[in-house]
């Protein structure tokens, strides 16, 4: 049971690793929309083989970050 729990908060630690990672590297490079998306589209993926199941969670907590970086880089409202 403890170790369950330790797994689960390690593989949420490296989520969001890779989300402010991925976030960051948005905001700060040079690289087009298409890139940005294709991005958020990996860590997508990468978010599912974490937590298998959990894409409506991801699109709660964390795809409206990624559109609000999306929206302030690329000047969309």
């Amino acid at each position: 049971m403890q170790d369950d729990i330790l797994e689960e908060e390690k593989k949420l630690r490296k989520l969001r690793f890779i989300v402010d990672f991925a976030l960051s590297y948005i905001k700060s490079q040079n690289i087009s929309h298409d890139h940005a998306i294709m991005i958020v589209e990996g860590v997508k993926k990468k978010a599912m083989e974490l937590f298998p199941g959990k894409e409506e969670a991801f699109d709660i907590i964390y795809a409206p970050r990624f559109k609000r970086v999306l929206n302030e880089k690329f000047k969309r409202s």
